[in-house]
């Protein structure tokens, strides 16, 4: 993370002064670096090429703050600092942790060398113990601008004998110039740094009550009361927070601490970038989620109509939610959602096609891009409910509807994919008609058991499928386009499953883009029916085949992009420019 954690102070000689503060070095090798290891040259050439101009007193091993001899370094002059405002000994180099994993360095000293960045925890340390103040003068606080950069604050107090109201004022600041990155971290920060502060307190908090028990300054001041407070000091106000927590290796710890909290806040968020706008799968799985939302506040109300209802599959973010119904009405009963099994029968869409034969598989997967209804019927439910969710993955989210297994059969316009036991009786004008088609699996006889191949899945050995539909697919019919490519992508053995599932998704999106622009040019134009024709040819959709699968697809677009196109058109704009 690209931040500063500075710990500061409220002098009562001097006033705010920063104590101690940590800082993020980025220092790739340079070219013919010498030997790693050596802490001279070494790592003097390093940090020169970090980038960033912050390191020469590290790499020149030069006193802390105030005691460099360079009157041009930032921070005060040793003649303006006391015992209260210095951390590290004249002539301490630091501290340094290296990232071996990130080739990141964490440098820890009392001041930022780089005059900039002096400038600006400068500033953020006198705020921080001024005027942006949470109520109480103890606790966390945000401020800060795009040009100082902005700071999370956590203000606090140290108790000492010697100090006037027997504490003294603290913070702990972290400033970063990315605002939204900071907020983000606010529940981070605030727990990690309270923990810091807890510990220093309760060192102190220690020493105090030990000098208290063997010399109690608040009735020694009671006798001394008319004596001038800061001339009764005799010199110890100005006391070391190593003094007031008897911890001589508290800057090494507060080092270790600041360096873990800026490692552990930068690789507990990433970023993701987004190209494009979102998918309208996406956008309809945000839509189904909302209305999911809605159903289950009126379902507490409606407890009684819920159980009259049939067991239809609502789909949700992965589409896999169920409403419940009835014990009779379907053979999952009681399960709140429909979950496949976690070994599926069906693997992939190629593996259903070395299961089913080509043939079969052409013809059930025209239906199920036309839209058309496709039937299962068998005894296994895991076996339908795998083949589900593989033939799914061809359609946009917004044209699926399953209703995954049901003990009567449901009308095409609930459902565009529906499991039955085997005992269900389908009607004569289903049986016929040319928009279904009807998967049944049989037991199949042991000289007839069916050949899986590659994939040895032992699973399948024991069933037959029969794929019958009343106006099955000839063999020399050209089919959609996406058809035809989804094939040619399944039976490419170079291409591996993972491979053919991005195909796939491509495939979805290229033809989900010529679904948009005929919506729009036929619902929201009212084009003409010539013109709609030359735009088909444009698209490379002419063909009848792909002319059914728009108008399917185009019952899949999600609400969310027909609103917006409706109200782009009644717009003062959209009116005047088509006048």
């Amino acid at each position: 993370m690209n931040a500063i954690v500075a710990l500061c102070h409220f002098c009562e000689l001097h006033g705010p002064r920063t104590l101690f503060c940590t800082e993020v070095l980025h220092a790739p090798l340079p070219q013919g670096a010498g030997n790693e290891d050596s802490p001279g040259q070494g790592e003097q050439a390093e940090e020169e090429e970090g980038g960033i101009q912050m390191s020469s007193r590290m790499r020149a091993h030069s006193p802390a703050e105030g005691a460099s001899v360079d009157s041009s370094s930032p921070g005060p002059k040793k003649s303006d600092m006391c015992e209260g405002c210095r951390s590290l000994a004249a002539g301490h180099p630091g501290y340094i942790s290296h990232d071996k994993e990130t080739s990141i360095k964490y440098v820890s000293h009392q001041h930022p060398s780089h005059p900039q960045l002096f400038s600006i925890v400068r500033q953020a340390c006198v705020r921080s113990l001024s005027c942006e103040v949470c109520p109480g003068r103890e606790g966390p606080i945000f401020f800060g601008d795009e040009q100082h950069g902005f700071v999370f604050s956590h203000t606090f107090f140290i108790k000492d004998s010697l100090a006037r109201g027997f504490q003294r004022w603290y913070s702990i600041i972290t400033i970063m110039m990315d605002r939204i990155y900071l907020i983000n971290s606010w529940p981070f920060l605030l727990g990690k740094v309270r923990g810091i502060i807890d510990e220093l307190q309760g060192k102190a908090l220690k020493v105090f009550e030990a000098e208290q028990f063997g010399c109690p300054q608040r009735a020694q001041r009671m006798n001394t009361a008319f004596t001038p407070f800061l001339h009764q000091r005799n010199g110890n106000a100005a006391r070391s927070l190593t003094s007031l927590t008897s911890d001589d290796n508290l800057w090494a710890c507060l080092h270790t601490s600041f360096a873990w909290l800026l490692k552990a806040c930068g690789s507990r968020l990433t970023e993701k970038l987004l190209e494009g706008a979102p998918t309208e799968d996406t956008l309809v799985q945000m839509e189904k989620l909302a209305d999911l939302e809605e159903e289950s506040e009126s379902w507490d109300n409606s407890e009684a109509e819920e159980e009259e209802k049939a067991p239809v599959l609502t789909e949700g973010v992965e589409g896999r939610e169920l409403t419940q119904g009835p014990a009779e009405s379907s053979s999952l009963s009681g399960c709140g959602s429909w979950q496949p099994r976690k070994l599926p029968v069906f693997k992939s869409l190629r593996h259903m096609r070395q299961v089913l034969g080509a043939p079969s598989f052409r013809m059930l997967a025209w239906h199920v891009l036309m839209g058309n209804q496709v039937i299962w019927k068998s005894g296994d439910v895991d076996l339908v409910q795998s083949a589900f969710e593989v033939l799914r993955t061809m359609l946009p989210v917004g044209c699926v509807r399953i209703i995954p297994y049901s003990s009567q059969y449901e009308e095409a316009y609930r459902c565009n994919f529906l499991g039955l036991s085997p005992h269900v009786q389908i009607p004569p004008h289903v049986l016929s008609s040319e928009f279904a088609v009807i998967v049944e699996v049989h037991a199949a006889a042991r000289s007839t058991l069916h050949p899986v191949g590659c994939e040895d899945d032992q699973s399948l050995s024991k069933y037959e499928f029969v794929v019958t539909s009343g106006s099955p697919v000839a063999a020399d019919r050209v089919g959609p386009t996406i058809l035809n490519k989804i094939e040619a992508a399944l039976t490419n053995q170079n291409l591996s499953v993972d491979v053919v599932d991005q195909c796939l998704v491509c495939l979805k999106e290229e033809w989900m883009n010529k679904v948009k622009v005929l919506f729009k040019f036929t619902k929201v134009d009212s084009r003409p029916k010539e013109d709609t024709q030359k735009l088909l040819s444009i698209l490379g959709a002419s063909e009848e085949d792909n002319v059914k699968l728009l108008k399917f697809w185009m019952t899949g677009l999600s609400k969310t992009y027909k609103s917006h196109l409706m109200s782009t058109v009644r717009s003062p704009t959209a009116l005047e420019s088509r006048n």
